[in-house]
This record gives structure tokens, C-alpha cells and sequence, in this order.
């Protein structure tokens, strides 16, 4: 088995911080989420949930385009595989970045800003569950949309920190699911409970 010092070094600075704002993004919006959820707090500072929900989007928008900038620092300061280097894995990585797009913006136009960042905790839930296109095609399509992203990176620069990082992204999101999908449908579970109770 090879070495996998040889293409990937685990211990460079760039890899490590890409790491870490790789796991820190779903970490910071589960636990923020769950508090505003929990304490209203952000909804209470800023005076009213939908502003608190827009400036929490746009520091998620913010930390996200920071994963991307590190993802990219992390790769072009790696190895490269000059297997990887061949026309038919730069086309792949084109496809890849092309399809993770239209996931990623299709599920946004899908559930519009609040939908996206995390509008049910705050207490703005939308009135029936979402079921267009790209919902049609798999759940969660954010997500898998943007580990295609990363995943096309990989290929274009022909970099195995990249299918690595990109392994990291793809973890970090199924636990995130894990984690938020059974208490978002708790949400409406108690919202549907609430509407009966009246």
C-alpha cells in the first residue's frame, strides 16, 4: 500500500485550518440553531426572528465562501497526482462543479433565504414541506450539492488533499443531517399539534 505521506501532508498548516473550518461550520449552526431555538435570543436582540435569521444567513454566508478560500489554499499548497492530470478527470471535475451548482441554487430558489438558513428554529416555518425539483431528485440536496462542489475541485486540481478534504465535507454533513433532521420535523410535529389545540 502506498504511502499516503507521499500525496497528502496531514500535519501542513493549510490542510489543518481547512479542516477545522470544515467541521466548525455545521458545528457553529447546529449549536447556534438549537439555542435560538431553545431562548429566542438573537430573536430577542436584534427585536424581531426575521432579522435575526437574515444576519445569521449572512455570517453563514460568510463563513461558507472562508471554507471555500481555505479548501482552495489547502489543495494548491498540496501534492498533485499527475495520474489525475488526464483531460477525462478534468472534465468529471467540471461536470461535478456544474451539477453541484444547480443543486446548491435550485435548493436555494426551493426555500428561498429563511427556508435555507435555518428559518424554523427561529419560529418562521413554512407552510408545507418542499417537493420540487431538486427535493425530486434527493434529499438534502444543499449538502450533497456542495460536496459535489468540492468534489470537482479535487478533480480539476488533481489534488488527493482535495478527495480527502472533500471526504471531511461529506462526513461533517451526514452527521449534520443526522442531527437536524429528526428535530426539524419535531418542529412541525409541534407545530401541526399547535394548530389542532386551537
Amino acid at each position: 500500500m502506498a504511502d499516503v505521506s507521499q500525496y497528502v501532508d496531514l500535519t501542513e498548516y493549510n490542510f489543518l485550518f481547512a479542516t477545522v473550518c470544515i467541521i466548525f461550520n455545521p458545528l457553529f449552526w447546529n449549536v447556534v440553531a438549537r439555542w435560538e431555538y431553545h431562548t429566542q435570543a438573537l430573536s430577542k436582540f436584534f427585536g424581531s426572528p426575521y432579522v435575526a435569521c437574515y444576519i445569521l444567513g449572512a455570517l453563514l454566508i460568510f463563513l461558507a465562501i472562508f471554507r471555500s478560500h481555505c479548501f482552495t489554499e489547502a489543495i494548491s499548497s498540496q501534492p498533485h497526482l499527475w495520474f489525475l492530470k488526464r483531460p477525462e478527470f478534468y472534465y468529471l471535475g467540471v461536470v461535478l462543479v456544474a451539477s453541484g451548482g444547480v443543486l446548491v441554487i435550485s435548493s436555494f430558489l426551493a426555500l428561498g433565504f429563511v427556508g435555507t438558513y435555518l428559518g424554523d428554529y427561529f419560529g418562521i416555518l413554512m407552510e408545507k414541506k418542499v417537493t420540487g425539483f431538486p427535493f425530486t431528485v434527493m434529499e438534502n440536496p444543499m449538502y450533497w450539492g456542495s460536496t459535489a462542489n468540492y468534489l470537482g475541485l479535487a478533480f480539476l486540481n488533481s489534488s488527493p488533499a482535495g478527495f480527502l478534504l472533500t471526504a471531511v465535507v461529506a462526513l461533517c454533513y451526514k452527521v449534520a443531517i443526522l442531527y437536524e433532521g429528526p428535530f426539524t420535523e419535531k418542529i412541525y410535529r409541534d407545530k401541526a399539534k399547535t394548530k389542532k389545540s386551537r
